[in-house]
């Protein structure tokens, strides 16, 4: 008697799955989504064990991805949130936040982040505009200072750059986390180099004239460089350029001693080779680095060069052997770029269609409550979106991964 058996379970999973009875080990091939494979092998009773080592690093980037997606199902339930028994202050917070942390949010959050951004470009603008000899004047003491016009103009930028950061401040959830962000930093430390300028200055010559204080102000006015960083708060592309160095550490270490090493060689070799010639340039090994380096990065600055036989093929050694270093790590670090930036862009449109979702289904009961004109918590807006919240945060976290898996096949 022939018996047939009829499953719902996706089939290419299923054709990897088999093959643990076979060899003994399982494969995922390319083109399964790594979650939806796991939830096959667990239907099937099989093991993790039985997965090889090559496949589990997919695994490991997918737990990361989920986690992504569990801050975007966050933010989603966040911003539909409408409870009238928050207070008032926490809605106001909760409004701030968004207006000055998601640009996407609305309107006015958008005009925010273009004026911030605008004031960034002017202040990197006139800092550099300041240091120009035929913009400064000089003065009671004789010294070239910034155009006051130019000072004004910066004490504008440093006012809203203070009351940008404070507003955060203040609407942050966690602001010990706030304050210890790296962005964050960079902020407070963009806007610090006024204030103490400014501190110093209203205590008076006595103040200003104790040792070393003129240094220590034009060391902290070079710290005002640190607001052209500021720039990747309001840009995803520098945000992902910074992601895809961070995965690419290992690359860009084996680089960094790569070039450690043929610097070291290199310019102990030159140092040797041109100690024949009477009017040689290379006078020390450590002397020697600052060439080996202009000539590995192909910079060839020219102060410093070869002239003999030997050290001029020394130099052409070096030369490709740089080349040939910055060649190869490239590769993997624009292929961390382009997969971080795909993913970003499947996650953004995968919370814009939940999103979407959500609030249609919260229409939908609004309009029905309403039409039923009796005094339930559901006839109105918030009510429906309370009552939606049940109806779909379990969907939600089932759905949105379909979601992210249908849209990064598309991406594909």
């Amino acid at each position: 008697v022939m018996v047939e058996m009829f499953n719902c379970q996706d089939p290419d999973s299923f054709k990897c799955i088999v093959e643990v009875y076979y060899f003994g080990e399982i494969h995922m091939k390319r083109g399964i989504c790594p979650i939806c494979f796991i939830k096959e092998m667990e239907f099937w009773k099989i093991d993790l064990s039985y997965l090889d080592e090559c496949c589990k690093s997919n695994l490991t980037e997918k737990e990361e991805e989920l986690a992504e997606i569990a801050d975007k199902v966050q933010v989603i339930l966040d911003d539909l949130d409408r409870d009238p028994n928050v207070s008032r202050t926490e809605r106001w917070q909760k409004f701030l936040w968004k207006l000055m942390e998601k640009p996407e949010s609305s309107l006015p959050a958008r005009v925010i982040a273009v004026v911030s951004f605008l004031f960034i470009l002017v202040s990197s603008v006139v800092m550099c505009l300041g240091t120009i000899p035929d913009l400064q004047v000089e003065n009671s003491e004789g010294n070239r200072v910034e155009h006051p016009t130019l000072d004004a103009i910066e004490a504008a930028c440093v006012g809203w750059f203070t009351v940008e950061y404070v507003l955060r401040l203040a609407s942050s959830p966690n602001k010990v986390r706030f304050a210890l962000s790296f962005m964050n930093m960079i902020d407070f430390l963009a806007i610090l180099p006024f204030y103490v300028v400014l501190v110093l200055t209203y205590l008076g010559t006595t103040m200003m004239e104790l040792v070393n204080v003129q240094q220590a102000v034009q060391a902290l006015r070079i710290m005002r460089i640190a607001r052209i960083f500021k720039l990747a708060r309001h840009s995803s592309g520098l945000q992902t350029l910074t992601y895809a160095l961070k995965r690419s550490f290992k690359e860009l270490g084996l680089l960094l001693m790569y070039m450690g090493v043929g610097i070291f060689v290199f310019s102990a070799l030159g140092y040797t080779m041109e100690q024949s010639h009477p009017e040689t340039l290379f006078r020390s090994i450590p002397q020697s680095f600052w060439w080996a380096i202009i000539t590995m990065t192909t910079v060839g600055y020219g102060d410093i060069y070869p002239k003999t036989t030997l050290g001029r093929c020394n130099a052409a050694i070096s030369f490709l052997c740089g080349v040939i270093a910055i060649a190869l790590p490239i590769h993997p670090i624009i292929n961390n770029f382009v997969i971080y930036y795909n993913k970003q862009k499947v996650l953004e449109t995968a919370a814009k269609h939940e999103l979407e979702l959500m609030e249609l289904r919260a229409l939908e009961l609004a309009v029905k409550s309403s039409s039923r004109r009796c005094d339930a918590p559901g006839n109105t807006w918030e009510g429906a979106m309370r009552a939606s919240r049940s109806d779909t945060y379990i969907p939600l976290l089932l759905g949105f991964h379909e979601s992210l898996c249908y849209y990064g096949h598309c991406a594909l």
